[in-house]
């Protein structure tokens, strides 16, 4: 964890000069901040935080040749002592979740506030976690969801479907056998992957094993 009374060092990353530009020079007017190295893509990123090893990285989420989240990974898989923040344009829950997931300390939307960013890198930097305000409410829904998709409930004719796809049986074979229409079948089958968030038997499947719905 940087000391209090000296520079803050990061790498900044992004494939749009003049916004890393932007972004560099408004870190170095904060005075509390010294940019060590600047890279247009992931390899570059990743190559420059392993030479300098700074305190934070700041890095654009779909910069080309490994985007943000793969750059996260790779610091984390090699235990690299930067601490990484995420700047990007896209503010999808899931995207943001990812990007946690796989160890970022810090998530912004790009249309942030110069002085918000200086905030959030000395934040990281001092150990914290930071996400943007505006994020929060979509990243605490993506965590329910999935907490929910953790426990699935399925109805008897869910389970009936869900019990036939792992034998390999087809819509009308299962329609013969349940005495159902097929486009009742298919019916609880859409219901079933919609419950199980996948689109396919194959997939439904396996996610019903991993649920432990599947003896």
């Amino acid at each position: 964890m940087p000391d209090s009374d000296r520079q803050v060092t990061v790498v900044v990353a992004d494939d749009h000069p003049v916004f890393r530009e932007g972004i560099t020079r408004g870190l170095q007017q904060s005075g509390r901040i010294t940019v060590v190295a600047e890279a247009e893509d992931g390899e570059a990123a990743l190559a420059a935080i392993r030479e300098h090893r700074p305190d934070v990285a700041l890095i654009d989420y779909r910069i080309p040749e490994l985007d943000g989240i793969g750059v996260i990974h790779a610091v984390v898989r090699d235990r690299l002592p930067t601490r990484t923040l995420l700047l990007s344009a896209t503010t999808d829950s899931a995207v943001v979740y990812k990007a946690i997931e796989e160890g970022a300390s810090g998530y912004l939307a790009k249309d942030a506030k110069r002085s918000d960013i200086v905030h959030a890198v000395l934040k990281v930097a001092s150990g914290r976690q930071v996400v943007a305000e505006d994020l929060t409410g979509g990243l605490v829904e993506e965590i329910r969801m999935r907490a929910d998709r953790g426990s699935v409930i399925l109805s008897e004719r869910e389970q009936q479907v869900l019990r036939g796809f792992a034998k390999g049986q087809s819509i009308p074979q299962l329609a013969a056998e349940l005495y159902l229409g097929a486009s009742t079948v298919k019916t609880h089958a859409q219901r079933l992957y919609e419950k199980l968030g996948v689109s396919d038997r194959a997939a439904a499947v396996a996610e019903g094993m991993r649920h432990g719905l599947l003896e």
